[in-house]
């Protein structure tokens, strides 16, 4: 099948290497000519495994191609995929601007029927909004042409995201025009082979969904983040309660690890405008509010147990972090709790040492050159000079610890553990102080 994707992110991009990974014949438009140029000379702008492989494989035989050319994309295929950013605005809302403009340029070259997908994360309703201005643009014109809008939420992993697509638990797909379902039927059809995965239901419920489903997966995140900061009171272990808890099948051991608070490009502002949404339609949704807020403060743990550690006389330390990313396997710092500590430390006249396998580009993006940061090439470089070592992330570069270089290599003998990565009486035994989350 034909199909034309607007957007080259994190979504346009995964969702149009993996249709054209199956054989569909696809065209990615972006409105920035760098990417696109960058694109089309294989430079993929995100880091994310296995994106960059089948990119470059099914740009070389033809089956993806980028261009600005919005037109020529319109033109291109009936199915016409929406895949461009809904930041929050200052409200905690989704910004539908670059949903609404991509609809307004869809309509304004369209010549016969198409099918409009929101691949985007969008606030429900928005497929109505879509169609309103589509309608408009065609009267504008004088035509009247058949179109249709689906909601087809996106449900992929950072780190994992290529994987997700190609072999997803599920597909959700909200139509509102049954006509809509056997071309949706088709393009999906080669992910189908196992059993049907695509659920069909009414495009609100679809656009629901993907909100729920985060709200849900950050919901038990913070819940354990509540159980650990309440176990450290009372002297239990947030470990042994993550595995009794994990042990009952109606919980299960995902989403149920404590940490530094969650981060990325999707928990943080979908549960903020699910908030929204529901405070829109006269809802309190206190629970998903209390989400939000719980992690807000988890992020601050990290900076509080190095603070209480060295009473409160953080001026002049210099700290090793290991990890920047929000995740491990990707180079996203969106909201990432490595952030809220640097800056905190940084706020407090510390200097930060740190290391993370793929973020360190995006790090210095973010924040420029600066005397108190320096980003380098190891986890050990990280270690030279510092007084203490914080970990924010999960890489699995950082399990097996030498616990002698770190003793030997930091002034004071103390890491902060932002992911419970080791043993505290195997950290202990070396004569390193150990602070993790929700463990004594």
């Amino acid at each position: 099948m034909k199909v034309s994707i607007f957007g080259t992110g994190y979504v346009g991009l995964v969702t149009g290497a993996c249709l054209a990974d199956v054989g569909h014949d696809v065209i990615c438009v972006d409105v920035d000519e760098a990417k696109v140029a960058k694109l089309n000379q294989g430079v993929i702008p995100i880091y994310e495994p296995g994106l960059e492989h089948v990119v470059s494989t099914n740009f070389q035989n033809g089956n993806l191609r980028f261009t600005t050319n919005a037109e020529e994309a319109i033109a291109h295929a009936k199915l016409q995929f929406i895949a461009v950013g809904t930041p929050p605005d200052e409200d905690g809302s989704a910004d539908l601007q670059y949903v609404l403009k991509v609809a307004e340029t869809i309509a304004q070259y369209m010549t016969d029927e198409k099918i409009i997908i929101d691949k985007s994360t969008v606030p429900v309703g928005t497929a109505d909004k879509v169609s309103a201005k589509i309608s408009e643009v065609l009267a504008q014109r004088g035509l009247d042409l058949p179109y249709d809008v689906v909601s087809n939420p996106e449900f992929l992993k950072e780190g994992a995201a290529v994987g997700d697509f190609m072999k997803p638990d599920r597909i959700v797909v909200g139509i509102s025009n049954e006509l809509s379902r056997a071309p949706l039927k088709e393009l999906y059809a080669p992910f189908n082979r196992n059993h049907d995965k695509v659920l069909f239901m009414d495009v609100r419920s679809a656009e629901l969904t993907k909100y729920a489903a985060n709200a849900m997966l950050a919901t038990k995140i913070s819940f354990m983040n509540e159980m650990a900061n309440l176990a450290e009171l009372l002297g239990a272990d947030i470990e042994s309660v993550r595995i009794g808890i994990g042990s009952d099948p109606r919980i299960g051991y995902h989403f149920i690890y404590p940490g530094a608070g969650y981060g990325g490009s999707c928990f943080p502002k979908d549960v903020q405008a699910l908030t929204k949404i529901a405070a829109d339609v006269g809802y309190d949704a206190e629970l998903v509010q209390a989400v939000e807020n719980v992690n807000n403060r988890q992020k601050h743990r990290l900076f509080e147990k190095l603070s209480a550690y060295f009473n409160g006389q953080l001026a002049g330390k210099t700290v090793a972090v290991w990890g920047l990313a929000f995740k491990p396997e990707t180079d996203d710092m969106r909201e990432a709790p490595s952030r809220v500590l640097m800056e905190s430390l940084w706020d407090k006249g510390a200097k930060v040492q740190a290391f993370d396998p793929e973020a360190n580009e995006e790090c210095g993006r973010i924040y420029g050159e600066r005397e108190d940061l320096r980003l380098l090439e190891t986890k050990e470089a990280a270690l030279e000079g510092a007084d203490a070592l914080v970990i924010c992330t999960e890489w699995k570069a950082f399990r097996a610890l030498d616990y002698e270089l770190v003793k030997s290599t930091l002034a004071h003998a103390v890491i902060v553990d932002g992911r419970n990565l080791y043993d505290p009486s195997i950290v202990n035994s070396y004569g390193i102080d150990y602070l993790p989350i929700g463990r004594s």
